[in-house]
């Protein structure tokens, strides 16, 4: 019963604060987002059981309509190569190993291994909602300590074994500016993301997953890698706003998606919280989004159909992912 009064409470805030926090340009406070924090709440919306989120948007009717975008054929990745090197936004390279390989002779076949600790800031994943604690809850009210060493008993990947199937959408925002990327520190509002939607004739709706593009990779090809985690360009956390008006099902980005530094007083990826925890909104990190970038130029179209398969590991935080655009 309390987290469906925390939902129908936050309805009403929701709407009468919306037009402020979309002329948000200043940095925000501690207190805003703990405000935020209840006032975007969609604990209880889907039921008191929930572990889905914003998931619940990509309906069998949304599906149907993302299979219709599908007119060229023509498929794209969204995700970056392994990254087995080290370097300052790569703390733990992607690691394959073979176990069996033909320079012998004897093998009847290969095989390998691959160990990777996606989180962070070089693997191309998805956050599960157990990912992000805030006071001590999970999404829907779950306690922390549902989180053991054996893995998350609630909100974990495996609750999207079914995959994703929906409409995607690229909001470009270096093509919305006219340069080829980004500064590291460039914070996104919701003007920027409507102003888009004007520019590329498109309006995202319910059960949508957006990518933004920043054009870190576009940077790094320029200058080389450097400290994304403390310094790179995003999403301000006011947008959670606009991404709850809007019925975003999950938002994905070429960095963490937020804005860093993040411009909260003592704020460490405030939309990580807000999205995540509030809101049931699922994550991307790390999309490498170049390549849909001219496709989506070649085809004089931003939206697509998405697929997603994550990894269905019971109580992961997480998964890996190559999520595919189909124009």
């Amino acid at each position: 019963m309390r987290k469906i009064k925390q939902f129908a409470l936050a309805v009403v805030a929701t709407s009468t604060l919306l037009g402020q926090a979309h002329a948000a340009t200043e940095p925000t406070s501690a207190a805003d987002i703990e405000r935020w924090m209840t006032e975007l709440s969609n604990w209880g919306r889907w039921g008191e059981d929930d572990q889905l989120g914003a998931a619940n948007l990509i309906t069998p009717a949304k599906r149907q309509q993302a299979a219709g975008l599908v007119k060229a054929g023509v498929s794209v990745s969204l995700a970056r190569d392994p990254r087995t090197e080290q370097a300052v936004d790569n703390a733990n390279p992607f690691e394959h190993t073979m176990l069996r390989t033909g320079v012998d002779g004897t093998s009847s076949g290969s095989g390998d291994k691959y160990s990777v600790a996606y989180h962070g800031l070089a693997h191309t994943h998805l956050d599960a909602l157990c990912h992000i604690f805030h006071n001590g809850m999970m999404y829907n009210g779950y306690p922390q300590q549902e989180v053991t060493a054996s893995g998350c008993a609630k909100d974990g990947i495996e609750n999207l074994k079914d995959g994703v199937f929906t409409r995607g959408i690229l909001i470009d925002i270096p093509k919305l500016k006219g340069v080829p990327y980004l500064a590291p520190g460039t914070a996104i509002y919701a003007e920027d993301l409507e102003a888009w939607e004007k520019k590329a004739g498109i309006k995202v709706a319910s059960g949508d997953v957006v990518f933004v593009r920043t054009g870190r990779w576009a940077r790094q090809a320029e200058v080389g890698p450097w400290n994304v985690m403390e310094n790179t360009a995003g999403l301000h956390a006011s947008v959670a706003f606009w991404l709850k008006q809007r019925g975003v099902a999950m938002i994905g980005g070429d960095a963490a998606n937020d804005v860093a530094p993040s411009q909260v007083e003592g704020g460490f990826y405030p939309l990580h919280s807000l999205a995540i925890n509030a809101m049931g909104i699922w994550m991307f990190d790390n999309c490498d989004l170049e390549a849909l970038s001219k496709a989506a130029q070649e085809h004089d179209r931003w939206e697509f159909l998405l697929t997603v398969a994550p990894i269905p590991v019971i109580g992961g935080t997480g998964s890996p992912v190559n999520p595919i655009a189909t124009f």
